[in-house]
């Protein structure tokens, strides 16, 4: 080997990166030991942005665009080397490609149940769970603040620390937010507007930005599911007679018979029905008097749902409360036929008075007093 091909393989004359690499945030320019030498070519692409790192202080930062390595377009390497009059010899610096595109379909979720108070169920448990994108803003502030040394930062090792901020944030909004759980599939858009808002100045500090982030679903415990499955069950019924009256025509429509099709749909009706009666009477083939009773007393219908109660007042929200309460409230002068009112269901807030359910509590006046005894 010659002295002058010895020189130049010393030397880089074009400094890049060119990997389509999807998951890679940051790639040190691998120098294996070799110079920069004065104007040598830096090309950076678009999505991409270059940082220079001279003996561990961040330099100069280059965006995309085509390069040459001279005095004039890299002012902090000029002060940190002292290069008043420009420069000949070669240098020694390190380069780190920072990726500024988006990165997308990052997951998170929630470890642990969110606690929380549902208007209607209650204390509640929730999860939840979506997805997010991150995208690199400030290439040096992100290779001070997360990446350092690293010679390959890939994405999955910032996603976690921001998951971390996602789900804390994500509870602290849906704890607060008073949205009914089953109200909640509606406003996820929102919330998630809230989730995203809430986190961005303490991703700023990492040199990053979330474009966007989705709430993907919000899940109820088992139990709870279970209970309103079983409630929609009972709402799709509806009407016993025509569901047995159902029963039959599908049957027969898969091709069975009349006869087949009402022991499917009806069989099982008039089962019930006819061992109920023949249960009820007695030995002389009538039925006693308390077997009677309990034949014609139907199921009763399932209790009616109380509402809770919010009050608005000088521009905030409390409560919620009970009916009760508010007779007592209404009783000691706290709640007047003008406080605004809301409950689940209600479009928007009305003045109690207004509202049937509570105009009662303002029209129950207590009996005359009783007149003093005689002298």
């Amino acid at each position: 080997m010659g002295i002058f091909d010895f020189l130049s393989g010393q030397f880089i004359d074009v400094i890049e990166w060119t990997a389509d690499t999807r998951d890679t945030l940051v790639w040190r320019f691998e120098r294996e030991g070799h110079e920069i030498k004065y104007g040598a070519k830096l090309t950076v692409r678009e999505g991409q942005a270059a940082v220079f790192v001279h003996e561990g202080q961040l330099a100069d930062v280059f965006t995309p665009g085509l390069y040459m390595l001279e005095t004039n377009n890299m002012p902090i390497m000029t002060s940190l080397q002292h290069w008043d009059h420009g420069f000949r010899s070669p240098f020694k610096s390190e380069v780190y490609f920072v990726s500024t595109a988006r990165f997308t379909d990052l997951k998170w979720g929630t470890k642990n149940p969110i606690m929380l108070r549902d208007p209607e169920f209650g204390p509640l448990r929730l999860r939840a769970f979506g997805t997010y994108s991150i995208k690199v803003t400030d290439p040096g502030l992100f290779l001070t603040e997360i990446v350092g040394t690293d010679g390959e930062f890939t994405r999955d090792e910032v996603s976690f620390q921001i998951r971390n901020i996602i789900v804390q944030e994500a509870s602290r909004a849906l704890a607060s937010s008073g949205i009914p759980a089953l109200d909640m599939a509606a406003n996820t858009g929102e919330l998630g507007g809230l989730v995203a808002e809430a986190i961005q100045p303490t991703i700023a500090e990492y040199g990053l930005t979330i474009p966007e982030l989705y709430i993907e679903n919000i899940s109820l415990p088992p139990a709870v599911e279970k209970a309103l499955d079983a409630r929609t069950s009972r709402g799709i019924a509806g009407n016993l007679d025509d569901h047995m009256k159902w029963k039959a025509a599908e049957a027969m429509g898969k091709g069975g018979t009349a006869g087949d099709a009402m022991g499917a749909g009806m069989g099982a009706g008039l089962g019930m029905a006819m061992g109920h009666a023949m249960g009820a009477q007695g030995p002389w083939g009538a039925a006693p008097a308390q077997a009677q009773a309990a034949a014609a007393q139907s199921t009763p219908p399932p209790p009616p749902v109380e509402h809770v109660w919010h009050i608005a007042e000088n521009g905030q929200s409390h409560g919620p409360y009970s009916k009760a309460r508010l007779g007592r409230m209404a009783t000691e002068g706290g709640l007047t036929r003008d406080t605004l009112v809301w409950t689940a269901g209600q479009d928007g807030w009305k003045p109690a008075g207004e509202v049937t359910e509570l105009a009662q509590l303002f029209t129950v006046m207590p009996p005359p007093p009783p007149p003093p005894p005689p002298a």
